[in-house]
C-alpha cells in the first residue's frame, strides 16, 4: 500500500506576557490581566481556529515546548493552493495569528469589542513543500501594537510552529454499506481493491465464532421486531484472499426511547469491532466500542462515541473520539487528539498517556483516522484516511475500515422509527 502525502502544520508552545508602563516610563513590568485572552489562527482556505492564550505573569516562565494548541493538515492540492498566488489574495500566503484579551459576545444586546493586542504573520515559504521535519518558528516575538513607538514590546507572543510529514492512506467504500462493496484504496486517480465488505442483517449462527459476542433470542427478525429496535446487523471484512480479518456488529439494539421515536443519548445502540485472536485460529478479539445516538434540535445529530477496548487500562475503555454528524447533511467522524482536545465534551487521552492502545500503538497523538460519510437517505460511500505511523499491515486498516462501517451504518439506525406501518411496507431501516 502507498501512502498519499500529508503534512501536519502545528502551532504550540503558547504562552503571552503584556507589560505595562508607568506615565514618566521610569518604570515597567509584566501586567495582570483577570479578562482571559486568546488567539485565532488563520490560514488560506481552512476554517478559523480560536485557541486560548496562558498569560505568564513572570518573565522566567515559558510554555512547554512540546505542548500542540492547534493544527493544520494539508496535502498536496492544498500546498498548491497556498504557493499561487491568487487574484484576491496577497501575493504571499501567510500563518496569521491574531491575539486578543476579553471575550467576545454581547450583554444585553449591547456587543461587547474584544481588544487586539497584535498580531504575528509567517509568510508561506518553500520549504512547505519539501517533505521534511522542520521548525518555521520557536520562541518570543513582540506583537505588541506600540512596540514602534515606545521602543517597547508591548506584548510578546510565546510560540512554536512546526511542519511534519504525516503521510496516509485514504480509503473509499465503492458502494453504500449495506450493498457489500468493494472497498479501494486511492492514489491520485488510480484505484486499488484492497478489502471486500459483507453486510447481514440476519442473526448469527452458532458455527460462525462471532456468536460468542452476540445475544440471541428466541424472536425472529420480523416486521414487528424491526419496527421496535435494530438490531442483527453485521459486516466483515475480507482481505484480497477471502480471509475474514476485520467485524463489527450490533450489541446493543437500537431501540426508540421512552415516549418517543428515536434513539435518546440515555440507552445508545452500540456496535462491537473485533479483530482476529492471533493466539486462537477461529477466534476476535474485541478492539473497539462504537456507540450511537439521535440529539434532537433545530438540526438533528447522529452523536458517535468510539471508545478503545483494553485490558491494560482500568475499566478497559478509553475514550478515544465523541462527534456529532449532521443527520441531513453527514459529515466527518475522526479519532485526532489535536482536534478532540478542543472541541470534546468529555477528555480523551493527552499523548503522554501510558494506556495500553492495542493496535493504535503505544502513543496515541494528532490524527489517528477519519470517515466521511452522506446524511439520511443518501448514497453514502464512507472515505477513510487513516494516518500512515498506525498501520503495520493490512490488518491494521481492515480494523478502521470495520469502524467506518459502523460509523456508517450509525447514522442508518439512528433514523426516527415509524409508529405504525404502512400498507406495503415490510420494513423500516
Amino acid at each position: 500500500m502507498d501512502p498519499q502525502a500529508f503534512i501536519r502544520l502545528s502551532i504550540g508552545s503558547l504562552g503571552l506576557r503584556i507589560y505595562r508602563t508607568t506615565s514618566n516610563s521610569a518604570k515597567s513590568g509584566l501586567q495582570d490581566f483577570s479578562s482571559p485572552c486568546s488567539c485565532e489562527i488563520r490560514l488560506r482556505g481552512f476554517p478559523v481556529q480560536t485557541i486560548a492564550v496562558p498569560l505568564l505573569s513572570s518573565p522566567e516562565v515559558a510554555p512547554e515546548i512540546h505542548s500542540i494548541a492547534s493544527s493544520f493538515y494539508l496535502e498536496e492540492s492544498d500546498l498548491k493552493a497556498l504557493l499561487t498566488p491568487g487574484c484576491f489574495y496577497a501575493n504571499q500566503a501567510c500563518l496569521e495569528i491574531a491575539v486578543f484579551t476579553g471575550r467576545k459576545g454581547s450583554h444585553c444586546g449591547v456587543g461587547i469589542k474584544r481588544q487586539q493586542i497584535g498580531t504575528f504573520k509567517l509568510e508561506v515559504g518553500p520549504e512547505w513543500g519539501e517533505g521534511k521535519p522542520v521548525v518555521l518558528f520557536s520562541g518570543w516575538i513582540g506583537i505588541g501594537k506600540n512596540k514602534k513607538e515606545s521602543g517597547k514590546p508591548g506584548a510578546e507572543l510565546h510560540l512554536r510552529v512546526k511542519l511534519d510529514p504525516d503521510p496516509r492512506y485514504v480509503f473509499q467504500f465503492e458502494d453504500v454499506t449495506t450493498s457489500s462493496p468493494q472497498i479501494v484504496q486511492l492514489q491520485g486517480s488510480i484505484k486499488q481493491p484492497i478489502f471486500s465488505c459483507k453486510f447481514s442483517r440476519d442473526r448469527v449462527t452458532q458455527v460462525d465464532p462471532l456468536s460468542t459476542y452476540w445475544s440471541t433470542s428466541d424472536d425472529g427478525a420480523d416486521v414487528e421486531t424491526e419496527r421496535r429496535e435494530r438490531k442483527g446487523w453485521k459486516v466483515k471484512i475480507h482481505d484480497l484472499s477471502g480471509s475474514a480479518v476485520a467485524a463489527t456488529f450490533i450489541t446493543t439494539p437500537f431501540v426508540p426511547a421512552t415516549g418517543c421515536d428515536w434513539v435518546a443519548r440515555s440507552n445508545p445502540g452500540a456496535w462491537l469491532i473485533v479483530r482476529p485472536d492471533a493466539c486462537r485460529p477461529d477466534s476476535w478479539q474485541p478492539w473497539g466500542k462504537l456507540e450511537a445516538w439521535r440529539e434532537r434540535g433545530i438540526r438533528d445529530s447522529i452523536c458517535c462515541r468510539f471508545h478503545l477496548l483494553s485490558e491494560g487500562q482500568e475499566g478497559g475503555e478509553v475514550l478515544m473520539s465523541e462527534i456529532l454528524i449532521s443527520a441531513e447533511k453527514g459529515g466527518e467522524f475522526f479519532i485526532d487528539t489535536d482536534r478532540q482536545l478542543r472541541t470534546a465534551a468529555t477528555p480523551i487521552p493527552s499523548p503522554q498517556s501510558s494506556g495500553d492502545f492495542s493496535g493504535l500503538g503505544p502513543i496515541v497523538s494528532g490524527f489517528v483516522m477519519s470517515c466521511r460519510v452522506q446524511g439520511e437517505g443518501k448514497h453514502s460511500k464512507p472515505l477513510v484516511q487513516l494516518a500512515m505511523r498506525h498501520v503495520t499491515c493490512v490488518e491494521d486498516a481492515a480494523i478502521f475500515m470495520a469502524l467506518a462501517a459502523a460509523v456508517d451504518l450509525s447514522i442508518v439506525a439512528c433514523r426516527p422509527f415509524r409508529r405504525k406501518l404502512r400498507k406495503g411496507s415490510r420494513h423500516s431501516l
